[in-house]
């Protein structure tokens, strides 16, 4: 028997509540209302579930959500690290299970009020004081003034800046085709309100040298997605959306966020997952209609397009230029919007997105998008997908 987990796992459902700023009702019943929606999507009842994951981060327990909606007993539940790089590898360790017989349906889930309550955009003085070694390694960040994502961030792009000659137009190059794939997206916050360049210009410095535009929305709202075997997909609702690739890395000398020190200025640790996407899945970059890349910072992106191998080493700027991530271009990104654009549910609409790709039902559909590639958080220990048709 192959012990590969290529093809022995499928996504059938996908749900989310409406992306706001401030929804008005707790994380849990945010969480729940997305479940029964991506339920529903592919025609299963919360009995029918027997797993669930989420991102450590997530307030809301796993049997409070069981026992909310009903599910009885759960066989397989799990929880992911690192904040946004836990995203696709919800995926991974509900398609694990799926694949070994742990669990048959499994639920991943995010859900937060992550503008109306705890905005991690903001100084967190918390991060600083875990009983734990993270909060040892911010220690020695937060007295100095890192203590902000966006400040950390910061630090990695006005190096990415000096050694490779990016600009910042060539971050707001990524800014304006997100908010651009936004804008027809009704589900999107910044729906119908495209940005020019000149506006991301214009737009006011948050740390040097990210501004406002550079920087992903603060969110509330929920994404689930529903994890169950081939077998059974195929007798669902939807077209079942195979798990080709899924993957996670780290590398080595990995900090959460502050790893700007090393002596490669990119992010490495998606170089990991870059290639172990492409041995799973015996795909190329060529292969590739679209993609879905973790867009908290706007530097991110290019720096993912460089450790997956789609350009060189500081050939981004080129690669993005003309249009080149827009629809219609050679690698359209972030068709829903990306966290710029239409929600920041830590990487997980992005997962929704890839799924809509394959299906074939994206407001901004992209033709042949046969095979999509979808990454999570960066700065972070991360997780990708590869979804295929």
């Amino acid at each position: 028997m192959s012990r590969g987990l290529s093809g022995q796992a499928a996504i059938a459902g996908i749900g989310a509540t409406e992306f706001s700023k401030e929804s008005g009702r707790s994380e849990l019943q945010l969480s729940a209302e997305a479940t029964l929606a991506a339920l529903a999507d592919a025609g299963l009842a919360p009995a029918d579930v027997d797993g669930l994951v989420t991102f450590t981060m997530d307030n809301t327990s796993e049997i409070a959500l069981a026992r909310e909606l009903g599910m009885g007993s759960l066989r397989f539940f799990s929880r992911i690290n690192y904040g946004g790089g836990a995203a696709c590898a919800t995926v991974q360790q509900a398609a694990m299970a799926v694949a070994t017989g742990v669990a048959e349906v499994v639920v991943c889930y995010r859900g937060f009020n992550e503008r109306s309550g705890q905005r991690f955009g903001q100084v967190q003085s918390w991060a600083a004081a875990q009983v734990n070694t993270n909060g040892l390694d911010n220690a020695w960040t937060y007295p100095h003034g890192l203590s902000t994502p966006a400040a950390t961030v910061a630090m990695q792009a006005r190096r990415y800046m000096h050694e490779y000659g990016a600009t910042s137009e060539d971050f707001g190059v990524v800014a304006v085709a997100d908010r651009k794939h936004a804008a027809t997206n009704p589900d999107a916050f910044f729906f119908g309100r495209p940005i020019t360049l000149e506006d991301h210009q214009s737009s006011r410095m948050i740390a040097d040298p990210l501004r406002l535009l550079d920087c992903c929305q603060e969110s509330d709202g929920a994404v689930a997605i529903v994890v169950t075997t081939p077998e059974r997909a195929a007798d669902l609702a939807q077209v079942p959306v195979s798990i080709v690739a899924a993957a996670q890395g780290s590398a080595g000398d990995q900090f959460v966020m502050t790893s700007y020190y090393r002596d490669d200025i990119g992010v490495p640790e998606m170089g990991v997952v870059g290639r172990e996407l492409w041995r799973q899945s015996g795909l190329t970059h060529s292969d590739i209609a679209t993609a879905v890349l973790y867009d908290h910072f706007t530097p991110y992106v290019l720096m993912q397009l460089e450790e997956l191998g789609f350009c060189g080493r500081g050939e981004a700027p080129g690669f993005i230029a003309n249009g080149a991530i827009e629809l219609g271009g050679r690698l359209p990104l972030n068709t829903h919007g990306g966290q710029l654009g239409e929600a920041y549910i830590h990487g997980m609409n992005g997962i929704a997105e890839g799924v809509r790709q394959v299906r074939g039902t994206s407001v901004n559909q992209v033709d042949e998008a046969h095979h999509v590639l979808v990454t999570a958080g960066t700065g972070v220990p991360t997780s990708g997908l590869i979804l295929s048709k």
